[in-house]
């Protein structure tokens, strides 16, 4: 992926004053007059590289939109009972697995525009990160590889219910994808650490935050394909 251009230096370059009129004769003020150019203004400033390439921002955001369809069908119109149900006292409700996608979603998000965004742009680091994005969307959502979430983002009940849960969700999720279609922030340059994937750019923690309710939208089909899943 080439280079983007994060910090753009701008030389403007002045123009000459006219030189002072002498008393040469008319045929080499006509000579002179002849090999100027026709305008003297300045040529238009280049417009600033874009922070994301136009392939960039589509990626991120359609993946965003997918995997927020995904998780909210898959959570719609479930009974009580059903949003309740453990298919073990060891594994995740429907209802808890929506908790934990719609706390890591506020969380992860937070922490992108709270502590990475305000690092220091470090383009140096580039070559620590080549090729983790696709790394990121294959093996994030991936259920063969099992993983224990930090403490923080277990769920605890914070929810009532499907609607409370869907609502924290959806407003966490379009806050992402309002700030990938607009931001102007060095996403490719600013970095933060992951504790499987080593150094992720913000780029990379955006695509991550969608993988990770990927991986959990495909834990809440499991549970809703358990021999033992409420009919009703």
């Amino acid at each position: 992926m080439p280079k983007i251009l994060l910090s753009l230096l701008i030389c403007l370059t002045g123009i000459a004053a006219a030189s002072a009129q002498t008393a040469a004769p008319a045929t080499t003020s006509a000579a002179t007059s002849a090999a100027a150019p026709a305008t003297t203004s300045a040529a238009p400033t280049p417009a600033p590289a874009p922070v994301l390439t136009a392939a960039e921002r589509d990626r991120a955001v359609r993946y965003l939109h997918t995997t927020h369809d995904g998780f909210i069908a898959a959570i719609q119109n479930l009974s009580e009972k059903q949003w309740r149900f453990k298919p073990a006292p060891d594994r995740w409700s429907v209802a808890e697995v929506a908790e934990h996608i719609a706390v890591s979603e506020s969380t992860i998000f937070g922490m992108v525009t709270g502590q990475i965004l305000k690092q220091r742009a470090a383009p140096e680091k580039r070559s620590e990160v080549a090729g983790k994005d696709d790394l990121i969307l294959t093996r994030v959502p991936d259920r063969s590889h099992k993983a224990q979430a930090p403490e923080a983002l277990k769920p605890t009940s914070r929810f009532a219910n499907e609607a409370d849960t869907a609502k924290s969700f959806e407003a966490s999720r379009a806050a992402t994808i309002d700030f990938v279609q607009t931001t102007n922030e060095d996403l490719r340059d600013l970095f933060g650490p992951h504790p499987a994937f080593g150094t992720l750019d913000a780029y990379q923690w955006i695509l991550l935050i969608a993988a990770h309710s990927d991986r959990h939208t495909k834990q809440i089909l499991e549970v809703k394909a358990d021999p033992n899943f409420p009919k009703d």
